[in-house]
């Protein structure tokens, strides 16, 4: 299922989500400018490879870049294909704006940023000696759902479904991120963490950590699981809806 747009209002411009989409779009680029062979390479100087963090491993001395550290966070701005890239992004814009307004534009910065250092953790956890680099915006962006999932779980959202036929239907959140989910959940259980491929227990670990923190990079005035405010006098001014290693 791919989600389209949903019917959840804003009042926050989403700043932050079309910078963080637009930057991970123009580094896209600026890594198939460097063809094949400068791709890999920035992979190996810019993604997340737990070996490094959490053994006495190194690069060799012109991939070492920047810091292991700081990887955590370069990781979360580059993909592996345009597939990866534009799913990704996707997601991001259909239900980033939403935790933005409910966060702000500066803590949602941060919660997003937090989410991806989680997702990361979340996948080095089963072999932290891996030396397979992790790259994408999934993590983080898991935490942007599982946040959703609470704040809005009745809000409508209008999806692409694909069994041989495509067919448009609008569906509660709560159905959609929980079958999400459950997905990532059961991929994860059936992966090899120490082989190739998606990082499922990134995406599982992002979730959580962003229905975790979101307790504490909310606004206060937004509900956990109505999606409306609280303390504000007559009509709520974001109405209840009706039913509402390649990350």
């Amino acid at each position: 299922m791919f989600p389209i747009h949903d019917d959840n209002p804003t009042h926050r411009p989403p700043i932050v989500t079309v910078a963080l989409i637009g930057a991970c779009i123009l580094i896209y680029f600026w890594q198939v400018s460097l063809g094949p062979q400068g791709g890999a390479a920035v992979v190996y100087s810019f993604g997340f490879i737990p070996a490094l963090l959490f053994t006495d491993a190194a690069l060799p001395p012109d991939l070492a870049v920047i810091p292991a550290s700081a990887t955590l966070f370069s990781s979360m701005f580059l993909h592996g294909g345009f597939m990866h890239l534009a799913g990704n992004m996707l997601f991001l814009w259909v239900f980033g704006n939403n935790i933005e307004d409910v966060c702000g534009h500066a803590r949602f910065l941060a919660f997003y940023l937090a989410c991806g250092v989680a997702a990361a953790f979340a996948q080095a956890l089963p072999d932290p000696g891996s030396e397979i680099p992790m790259i994408g915006a999934s993590g983080a962006i898991s935490g942007v759902l599982g946040a959703y999932l609470l704040l809005f779980p009745h809000a409508r959202v209008h999806v692409l479904i694909w069994f041989g036929l495509v067919w448009l239907r609008t569906i509660p959140a709560g159905w959609l991120l929980g079958f999400w989910f459950v997905f990532q959940l059961l991929s994860g259980i059936g992966a090899d963490p120490t082989q190739p491929g998606v990082a499922f227990w990134a995406h599982i670990g992002g979730f959580i950590a962003g229905m975790a923190l979101i307790f504490g990079f909310r606004d206060r005035r937004f509900k956990i699981g109505g999606g409306r405010r609280a303390g504000v006098r007559g009509r709520s001014r974001i109405p209840r809806t009706r039913s509402g290693p390649w990350e």
